[in-house]
């Protein structure tokens, strides 16, 4: 298997989010039910994010996906689907 190191500003928001609310590595790594090195490795884009992994991100600190990959930089939630 090859594996690609990312551009890791390209998760610059997910590390200010944890920043921003005083988050340890190991404490979102718990959320996601991960080691503290894999969380690590994602947010470093040395690993890729998997896809459930970032919609319970996105659902943890109420943003959307788009904003957490660097998409955009409007931090606000999609509406939920009814």
């Amino acid at each position: 298997m090859i594996r690609l190191r990312l551009d890791p500003l390209k998760f610059e928001h997910i590390r200010s989010l944890r920043i921003d609310r005083d988050l340890k590595q190991r404490e979102v790594a718990e959320i996601l039910n991960i080691s503290q090195n894999t969380y690590s490795q994602y947010e470093l884009g040395i690993i890729n994010f998997p896809v459930d992994a970032l919609i319970r991100l996105a659902e943890f600190y109420n943003t959307s996906v788009d904003y957490l990959v660097g998409l955009t930089d409007d931090p606000r939630p999609y509406p939920k689907k009814k």
